[in-house]
């Protein structure tokens, strides 16, 4: 096992952790929020899980997905935006069950996980699926196009899980205007898709016969 990237991946995970924590348990004012920990768990589980496996079979995969320097100027706004909107809305979910403002049922909160949790399958068979999995857009020595599984439904199976991920998130902490803040990764993402597709186009042999192949780029049937 490399020690240099246990230790990395630890130390990653523990500062989402920490960051996550005061992101929604300052604002609330007391850490008796259920949804906060709810989120907590579905969240911080599967991913010390997922990387214990990543670790054990695919360390080359989890030093892929550790690395978040964009080397591209717009991928870096999306990087930047993304970050504002989600100290955001976990700050307003926060804050909205301290002051007992547009909140949710619980019966919300649950059903979210729920829907928090096969989106999380999804990506994970995505990583299964596709070794070339980078959190930067790049394109990588020897990469090949991945036209099988989900990527024969659509160009970007990650993203597709990522948008319910994310728009779940709020939903399980139970705000409203959180749901709200959080719809700003609808536009993030598909500028992102957009000048994604372009380096692919340019540097990867084969992506546009894919594109003609698979036409929609998120979500079936819709784009």
């Amino acid at each position: 096992m490399d020690r240099k990237l246990l230790v990395q991946a630890l130390v990653k995970v523990s500062a989402g952790i920490l960051l996550l924590c005061v992101l929604i348990f300052v604002p609330a004012g007391t850490f008796r929020y259920p949804g906060g920990w709810l989120l907590m768990g579905v969240l911080f589980i599967p991913m010390v899980i997922a990387g214990f496996v990543m670790m054990a079979r695919a360390p080359e995969l989890l030093k892929k997905r550790l690395n978040m320097k964009e080397r591209e100027k717009e991928q870096k706004e999306v990087v930047l935006w993304s970050g504002v909107m989600f100290i955001a809305a976990f700050f307003a979910a926060g804050l909205s069950f301290r002051l007992h403002i547009l909140m949710l049922p619980w019966a919300v909160s649950v059903g979210a996980a729920v829907v928090f949790l096969i989106a999380y399958t999804l990506y994970a068979e995505v990583l299964r699926e596709n070794e070339y999995l980078s959190r930067t857009v790049e394109v990588q020595e020897g990469q090949k196009v991945i036209d099988t599984g989900l990527y024969g439904v659509v160009r970007h199976p990650m993203y597709m899980a990522t948008v319910f991920i994310f728009l779940m998130m709020p939903l399980i902490l139970g705000s409203v205007i959180g749901f709200v803040i959080m719809l700003f990764y609808i536009p993030l993402i598909v500028k992102r898709i957009r000048n994604e597709e372009k380096v692919l186009e340019e540097g990867l042999a084969g992506y546009r016969e894919y594109e003609k192949k698979v036409r929609y780029h998120l979500v079936p049937f819709i784009w």
